[in-house]
């Protein structure tokens, strides 16, 4: 018989927030509280056996003198009161009320010490007097009963301001993790038919407010993401529909009526729309990586070169290009990508272009900038920013055969940030429109005029 598996533990489970605040605030008051009840007690007995022993000091002073000059006797050294004890000590024994006085220790310097008679704890002090050594002692009864007094009302004052602490401590971290738990179930009943929805803000500026104003912005940009991606998912569908309508259109024409479509044209239509879904694919997967942040294999990549390049691809197709503007601007990335972004603004402004295009290219205060211009219509300012977004295109760049997939430009802002650059466009001086790709220049470039 197969032996079952163990088991797996249940996760232990740890204390709340809320209770661990509580016990740790209750804890290190605990510790003070107690620590300076003791102190305080301590102190307190100190000070008020220094204040007997200063009284007794004096007191024997008084009797040492009285001795020494005869105003007192020996045998008029009795019992003071039922506190005092009184004994002139000699070599041969205790002279004066030698009863209890008897046991009281001979203390030898002038300090104070403290010793115990039939029970009761005395401050006892000495001094030299004629015949002998005179011996003052006081009961500390009443300094004991105030000290058993303060440590009993310590004793139960510490344990409720201890108590009186935890509550406050739990009250105030209980209303604070309320709020909490408020936005974590706000937050939980998010779905993804809720993004519009936002946390509650108390307007306070406290910490929990900042806490909900940040989770707002998260939302709003998760929302922003995914209305984004459902706009992408929606229009790459219809680019993609297009010319897969295209080619069925002609495949069931040919099936219909074979003498309708001249040989060969299904194949070109075939071919022709199949280039142009690959190209749409292509700048998908190019867009979903740069999406991911992946700017490729770092290297050193001359701007200039491949602006050289793009202008004798484009003599080569017998159009008009000017790249006389052309400087050194080295940078570092991917030569394969930033080729790529650099091609798509070539291309774009041959589509727009009346009659010649011009690329540039210059390092200016640590910035390497190449820029592609055209003598077209150029972009409205209201239209610059859009024009970078996916599946746009202008009014005058909707037809298939012209505007591309709206996919190119996309591409390249996408690749200018992925670089730690951006890419923008503005006015050429031609009349037309410059798009400009912006990225951080080599370290070791140097600033050069150009346009």
């Amino acid at each position: 018989m197969a032996e079952r598996a163990a088991p797996e533990p249940r996760p232990r489970r740890r204390a709340s927030i809320r209770l661990r605040i509580t016990a740790a605030a209750v804890a290190v008051v605990a510790v003070a509280l107690g620590l300076g009840a003791t102190a305080l007690v301590w102190t307190l007995e100190r000070m008020l056996q220094a204040s007997v022993g200063e009284q007794l000091a004096d007191e024997l002073d008084a009797l040492a003198q009285g001795v020494d000059e005869g105003t007192i006797q020996t045998a008029a050294l009795v019992q003071r009161d039922d506190d005092v004890l009184v004994a002139l000590r000699s070599t041969s024994g205790v002279v004066v009320n030698a009863d209890a006085a008897a046991e009281l220790p001979v203390p030898t310097g002038r300090e104070p010490l403290t010793a115990t008679v039939a029970g009761e704890r005395y401050v006892v002090v000495a001094a030299d007097a004629a015949g002998g050594t005179i011996v003052v002692a006081r009961s500390l009864a009443t300094i004991d009963d105030a000290v058993r007094s303060s440590t009993a009302l310590l004793a139960v004052a510490v344990p409720l301001a201890v108590i009186l602490v935890a509550t406050v401590v739990w009250i105030v971290v209980d209303r604070a993790l309320s709020h909490v738990d408020r936005m974590r179930a706000q937050v939980d009943e998010i779905d993804a038919a809720g993004l519009d929805r936002r946390v509650e803000t108390t307007s306070r500026g406290d910490e929990l407010d900042r806490l909900a104003t940040t989770m707002n912005r998260m939302l709003a940009r998760v929302e922003a993401d995914a209305r984004s991606r459902q706009r992408f998912v929606s229009d790459a569908s219809h680019e993609l529909r297009s010319p897969l309508a295209s080619m069925r259109q002609f495949a069931e024409l040919s099936r219909t009526h074979p003498d309708a479509v001249a040989p060969g044209e299904l194949s070109e239509v075939v071919l022709h729309e199949g280039e142009r879904m690959h190209g749409i694919v292509e700048a998908l997967l190019l867009l979903a990586r740069l999406d991911e942040h992946a700017a490729g294999q770092r290297q050193a990549v001359d701007l200039d070169d491949l602006a050289h390049e793009e202008v004798a691809r484009v003599r080569a197709l017998g159009r008009a290009v000017d790249g006389t503007a052309v400087r050194a601007a080295p940078v570092v990335g991917d030569a394969r990508l930033l080729g790529r972004a650099c091609r798509n603004l070539v291309d774009n402004a041959l589509r727009h272009a009346r009659g010649r295009v011009a690329l540039g290219s210059v390092v200016r205060d640590g910035r390497a900038m190449l820029w592609v211009d055209d003598d077209g219509a150029g972009v409205p300012e209201g239209e610059r920013d859009r024009v970078f977004e996916r599946f746009v295109r202008l009014d005058e760049g909707r037809a298939r055969d012209d505007g591309g997939s709206g996919l190119g430009l996309a591409i390249v802002r996408q690749v200018a940030r992925a670089h730690g650059g951006d890419a923008w466009v503005t006015s050429a001086p031609a009349g037309g429109a410059r798009f400009v790709i912006e990225l951080p220049a080599a370290p070791a470039a140097r600033d050069e005029p150009g346009s």
